[in-house]
Order: structure tokens, then sequence, then C-alpha cells
């Protein structure tokens, strides 16, 4: 209860994330750095308060498996705001809700776990749905934010897989040093321009608020609980995060977009169903 708790938390906490960066009209480099120092300083404070002068500490407890981490989640962040700034929000949002069975194909890769069956299955029906969300995309919007999205979603699913190897170390401590180097690498690139009042404000109520809190509970959930219960509640946030920029900024995708997105869910749905059932029963 304490696992679905926490992960639960941290969807509904990371739900506004595709509206605040829809909504906002600064350049992607110049989102990222903001993005990248205003969520370094907050994990920074989240992990001092919660470990105080043993955070040293809990950092070399991660080792290499930590600094992986803090590299993938530097790589998802720019992917989400590069495919956000790119193409339509459910994308972007449906896409990256296939880390989870990416991550599964990383392992057998490299690790060679076996997978079953209905696995395949769900790899299959999910490529089959990223399909036609591409071909409904293709002359209305920048295939940039697609192959963006897909780098997000595979740099999520690096991360948890490696965060799951090493349940004995919170990986979250990791995050601020991925988020300095978002910070770094944008700033390098001619981001550190300070945007209008209007954008800063929504940034700092993202970066400040939504996600430090999101973003860590998320990354501490899979410590408790299977990660196919929390790649479950993950689709909340393509639901609901779809919903919000439909609302309040009027976007609706392409018809295909819509049916690649409904067999991708329903795939990761059924999915995560059978997984929490074989977990529980």
């Amino acid at each position: 209860m304490k696992g679905l708790m926490i992960a639960a938390l941290g969807v509904l906490f990371i739900t506004p994330d595709a509206l605040l960066v829809k909504i906002t009209s600064v350049e992607p480099v110049v989102f990222l750095f903001w993005r990248g120092l205003l969520l370094a300083m907050s994990f920074l404070a989240i992990g001092l308060i919660r470990y105080g002068g043993s955070l040293g500490q809990e950092v070399r407890r991660c080792g290499w498996k930590g600094w992986f981490c803090a590299g993938a989640f530097a790589m998802s962040s720019l992917g989400f705001v590069m495919g956000m700034k790119n193409t339509s929000a459910g994308n972007v949002l449906v896409i990256l809700n296939t880390a989870p069975v990416i991550a599964a194909l990383i392992a057998w890769l490299f690790w060679r776990e076996t997978l079953p069956r209905r696995t395949w299955a769900v790899i299959l029906t999910c490529i089959t749905g990223a399909t036609i969300i591409a071909a409904g995309e293709w002359g209305q919007g920048n295939p940039l934010g697609l192959i963006m999205a897909a780098v997000a979603a595979i740099a999520l699913a690096s991360n948890l897989t490696v965060a799951r190897s090493k349940p004995d170390a919170d990986m979250s401590v990791m995050l601020m040093f991925g988020a300095l180097l978002v910070a770094i690498a944008a700033a390098a690139a001619g981001g550190a321009v300070i945007p209008s009042l209007h954008d800063s404000l929504f940034i700092a109520l993202l970066c400040l608020f939504f996600l430090p809190v999101a973003s860590t509970l998320i990354q501490i959930g899979p410590r408790y609980i299977p990660a196919a219960e929390v790649s479950l509640m993950l689709l909340l946030e393509t639901v609901i995060g779809s919903f919000l920029v439909w609302l309040f900024l009027d976007e609706v995708p392409p018809k295909l977009s819509l049916i690649g997105g409904a067999i991708v869910l329903s795939a990761l749905a059924c999915h995560g169903w059978l997984e929490v059932r074989r977990y529980r029963y």
C-alpha cells in the first residue's frame, strides 16, 4: 500500500507537466535551462530535507548505476521538452508510456532475460500503434517531436531498469545531477536567457513544485512495488495530461493519432493488469 500511494501521488503531481510545457512561449533551449537549474535546486533541497548531512553518503551508495540514472534522467527531460515543443501533447504522452515495455526489451537485449509471449505481443502492438501515430502526425507537425518522444521513452526505460537492479539505494538523490547536466548543456547552447514574467511564473510553478515532488516519488516507487503497477498508474498521465492540454489549449491530435494512441494505451493497460494479477496471485 505504501508503494501504491507513493506512485499514485507521483503520477498526480506530474499530470500538469505537459500543459505547463505547452503553455510557455520560450524557446526549447531556454525552457530546458531553467527547467534543469530549478529542478537541480529543488532536488538538492529535497535531498537535504530527507537525509541532511548523510546526503553525500546516500549518493555514494548509488554507485555507477546512480550516475547512469542521472544521465538517463537528463536525456528523458531533453526528449520530453523537445517532443512537447514539436508535436502534440497526446502523441508524446502515449509514446512516453511505452517505457515499461521498452524496459522489458532492454532487459532481454542486455541481460538476456526471457520475455513471455504476452510481452512480445504487447511490444508488437505498441509498435503498430506508434506507427499509426506517426502516420497521423505526418505532414501536420515536426517529425522531430516524435523522435524526441521516443528518446525520452527509451531514456526513462533505461533509468527504471537500472534503478530496479539496485533497490537498496535511493536513486532519487541522483536526479539533481541529471537536472544540472540539462542546465549546463542548455546554457552552452545559449539557453541562459531570462524569460518573460508570464513564462517565468509557469516555469517556476512546474520546476519548483510539481516536477520535483513527482519525479522523487516516481523514482522511489519501484523500491516497494513491481514496475507493472507503477506503469499501470502512469497511464493516468496520458489521459489526464492530454485532457488538460485539450481543455486549456484546445489541442486535439489527428484522428489517426487518436486511433494509434487508443491501441497503445489498451495494450499497455491489459499488460499492466495481467502483470499486477500475476504478482498478486
